[in-house]
């Protein structure tokens, strides 16, 4: 029986890592963070690639800093 609890226990404890560990990155999916211009205020879906207005608040796009190409910073 102790052998059995172990064994269930290792299997919920794998299946929990895995599950979190494969989450998508909020970074990846979100505009507001891969895009060339994002809006001061953070709106979400507020990314484009060009200069223009955010769609949200009204406000100036600004220049994202941390923005490449390939919507990686690594």
């Amino acid at each position: 029986m102790k052998k059995l609890i172990v064994t269930l226990v290792g299997i919920i404890v794998f299946t929990t890592i895995s599950v979190v560990s494969c989450k998508e990155d909020k970074a990846a999916r979100d505009k507001k963070y891969n895009t060339a211009y994002v809006c001061p205020m953070h709106c979400d879906d507020s990314g484009r690639d060009e200069e223009g207005t955010c769609v949200v608040c009204g406000m100036t796009l600004v220049k994202n800093e941390e923005h490449y190409e390939d919507g990686h910073t690594h």
